[in-house]
C-alpha cells in the first residue's frame, strides 16, 4: 500500500478549511432581517432614514447571525471604539524629518494611556481630497470616536466636514474664521515672535528676514502678521519674507537667495519657521562662507532637541508641544466626557531661548 504523496497533508488541512462553516455575510444580515443590504449598510455606520424597529431587526439578525465588521464591531454593540483619530496631510518623507509631530504625539499619548484610549494614525500625504476620505472613513467605519486636528488652515472645511459626519473634533492651535470647534493654544501666541524681534533689534540688528511656513497655514498667516508688527514698533523697516515649506531643503534654497542680495540688503538676521529650516539654513550660509553668528544671526521655532546638540547652539521660540498634546487630548475627553481623565490642560505662552547663533549685528 503506498502512502500520500508529497504536499497532500497540506492540501488536505486547506480543503477542510475551505468546507468548514462559512463566515455570515452582511447579505445573511438582510435576508435575516428582511431589509435591503444598504439598510443595515446605514444601521452599522448610524445613519438616519431607518426606523427604530427596523434597526433593532437588524441589530438583532447580526448578533444572531454573529456577524460585524471587524472595524464596527464595537458599535454594533453601542460602545465607543476608545480610540481618537490624527489624520497628517503631510508626504512621509516631510514627517520623517520634522519632529514637531513626534513631540505632539506624545503628548496626546500620555493623556490617552492611562485613560486606556490608543491614537490611530493616519498619514495620508498631500494629495488633493486624501484628508477628506480619510475623514469619511473613520466616521463611516466606526473606527474613532474622535479626531485631533493639527495645522488649521485659510479657508480651512475640515471643521463643517467633521461636524456633517457628527465626529467630534479638536483642533491644535487657532481656527481661520471664527468657529465653534474646540481649540486648544497658548493664551499668548505672539509673544514668541515679539520677543525674537526684540532680541535681535537689542543686538544691533536693522535688517531681519523671515522663512515662513506654506501660506495656505493659519499660523503662518498670523506669524508674518506678527514679524511685521514687531519690526514697526521697533522703527525698522519691513523685513523681507520668503515662503518655504518647512522642509531642510526649503531653507537651503531660501537662505541662498537671502544671501545672494548686496552687501546693504543682505539680511544680518533670519527667523525661520521651525527649528528644522532654521538648522538647515544655518549650515547652507556657514557653507556660502558666513560665520553664525559673527555675520550672521539665526532664530528657529520650536525648541527640538537637536537645537541643542548643533554647533553653534540655535536661538529658538520655544512652545512646548507636549504640553499641547496633552491639552489636544484632555479637550478630546471633554467632549466625549471620558470619566477620571484629566480635567483642562494649560499652555504657556511660546518663549524666547537665547543660545549661540544670535549675536551682535555685524558692523
Amino acid at each position: 500500500m503506498t502512502g500520500p504523496t508529497e504536499g497532500q497533508p497540506d492540501r488536505a488541512r486547506r480543503s477542510a478549511r475551505r468546507s468548514g462553516p462559512a463566515k455570515p455575510t452582511i447579505a445573511d444580515v438582510a435576508a435575516l432581517a428582511g431589509v435591503s443590504v444598504s439598510a443595515v449598510s446605514k444601521v452599522v455606520n448610524g445613519r438616519d432614514g431607518i426606523s427604530p424597529p427596523t434597526r433593532q431587526r437588524v441589530l438583532d439578525a447580526a448578533a444572531k447571525l454573529g456577524w460585524a465588521p471587524s472595524a464596527t464591531a464595537v458599535a454594533l454593540r453601542g460602545a465607543r471604539t476608545r480610540a481618537i483619530g490624527m489624520v497628517a496631510g503631510r508626504s512621509p518623507d516631510v514627517l520623517a524629518t520634522d519632529p514637531h509631530f513626534t513631540l505632539l504625539i506624545s503628548g496626546i499619548e500620555r493623556e490617552l494611556a492611562p485613560a486606556d484610549h490608543g491614537l490611530l494614525l493616519h498619514i495620508v500625504g498631500e494629495e488633493p481630497g486624501a484628508e477628506e476620505r480619510a475623514y469619511r472613513r473613520l466616521a463611516e467605519e466606526r473606527r474613532v470616536d474622535g479626531v485631533i486636528l493639527t495645522e488649521s488652515r485659510v479657508g480651512d472645511l475640515r471643521f463643517d466636514l467633521l461636524r456633517r459626519l457628527r465626529l467630534p473634533a479638536v483642533l491644535v492651535g487657532a481656527p481661520w474664521r471664527d468657529d465653534p470647534v474646540v481649540a486648544v493654544r497658548a493664551a499668548d501666541q505672539d509673544a514668541g515672535v515679539r520677543a525674537a524681534v526684540a532680541h535681535l533689534h537689542g543686538l544691533g540688528h536693522r535688517r531681519i528676514s523671515y522663512v515662513s511656513g506654506p501660506q495656505d497655514r493659519v499660523h503662518t498667516v498670523f506669524r508674518r502678521r506678527v514679524f511685521a508688527e514687531a519690526m514697526a514698533e521697533h522703527g525698522l523697516r519691513p523685513g523681507r519674507t520668503l515662503i518655504s515649506d518647512f522642509t531642510a531643503q526649503g531653507a537651503v534654497a531660501a537662505m541662498r537667495e537671502l544671501l545672494a542680495a548686496d552687501a546693504g540688503e543682505r539680511p544680518t538676521a533670519v527667523l525661520f519657521a521651525n527649528d528644522t529650516m532654521a538648522v538647515a539654513g544655518m549650515n547652507a550660509a556657514r557653507r556660502l562662507g558666513f560665520d553664525v553668528p559673527r555675520d550672521l544671526s539665526v532664530i528657529g521655532y520650536d525648541d527640538l532637541p537637536l537645537g541643542e546638540l548643533v554647533f553653534p547652539s540655535l536661538t529658538t521660540i520655544g512652545q512646548d508641544l507636549v504640553q499641547l498634546g496633552r491639552a489636544a487630548a484632555a479637550a478630546m475627553f471633554g467632549l466625549l466626557s471620558v470619566p477620571h481623565a484629566t480635567g483642562p490642560v494649560p499652555v504657556r505662552p511660546p518663549r524666547l531661548i537665547p543660545r549661540e547663533s544670535t549675536g551682535p549685528a555685524p558692523v
